[in-house]
């Protein structure tokens, strides 16, 4: 028996008015019934139109940012919350979302390019937000070097106008190894190196919304790129095993 392909999806690459409304009330009645009942809902009009989204941005990225490129399906965040080891206890998160790792890291946090759509606005972002022990500590030696070519990148005009917050989550006191007088202790202690905006909620209602995303991650590429840098040379090499002849 010849075995059935599964339709191509022909959700445009926006979000139309009916998914933010699904957030909305799932906000309200975030329970496995609800949502249950309504899952063919939340296919249609959240997880359809976000990989056609996901599709179109990727495409984009091939010109400038290659070595982000992936199938739409590694991008998208699941829309089920991971409780086993949180108190709050309900199973769905009330915004949907992807992330674009680079290649190579995808089991690691990297650095990468994310947005995620909520009724609240549409926040798109890039950086490193997670980076393991030895990541992080490779991007805090970095910092100690090249820390002035890092500002530059954070201070150019179009990505100070167009990214309002820097996310460094930064601790309280100098990390173990590191002077607490070195010009770039503000950039060292930090927990993770990101920018991000917040846009009004109905751009993702725009037929150009994949546009507006590829406009702003295009921005924050010479930054990604930037803390990749070091990320990748703490990432351990393969060893290659030799077979005998």
């Amino acid at each position: 028996m010849a075995t059935k392909l599964k339709p191509a999806s022909t959700a445009e690459a926006y979000i139309r008015p009916e998914g933010l409304k699904f957030l909305k009330n799932l906000g309200k009645n975030n329970n496995r019934e609800w949502f249950n009942e309504r899952k063919a809902v939340y296919e249609a009009e959240l997880k359809e139109p976000m990989l056609a989204i996901i599709r179109k941005v990727t495409d984009a990225m091939v010109e400038f940012a290659p070595d982000h490129v992936r199938p739409a399906e590694k991008s998208l965040f699941r829309i089920y919350r991971d409780t086993r080891f949180s108190n709050n206890k309900l199973p769905y998160k009330t915004h949907v979302a992807a992330w674009w790792s680079h290649t190579g890291m995808d089991k690691t946090s990297g650095a990468g390019y994310y947005f995620q759509v909520s009724p609240k606005g549409v926040v798109v972002a890039a950086g490193a937000y997670m980076p393991e022990k030895e990541q992080l500590a490779a991007i805090r030696h970095w910092m100690l070097v090249h820390h002035g070519e890092f500002r530059k990148l954070l201070n150019r005009p179009a990505v100070k106008k167009t990214f309002t917050e820097f996310e460094g989550e930064a601790l309280t006191r100098p990390p173990k190894g590191f002077p607490a007088e070195h010009p770039a202790i503000d950039l060292i202690k930090c927990k993770q190196w990101g920018l991000s905006t917040t846009l009004a909620v109905e751009t993702a209602l725009e037929i150009n919304f994949s546009q507006t995303l590829s406009k702003h991650f295009r921005l924050l590429k010479p930054i990604v790129d930037a803390l990749n840098e070091p990320i990748a040379a703490s990432i351990p090499k393969k060893k290659v095993l030799f077979g005998l002849h």
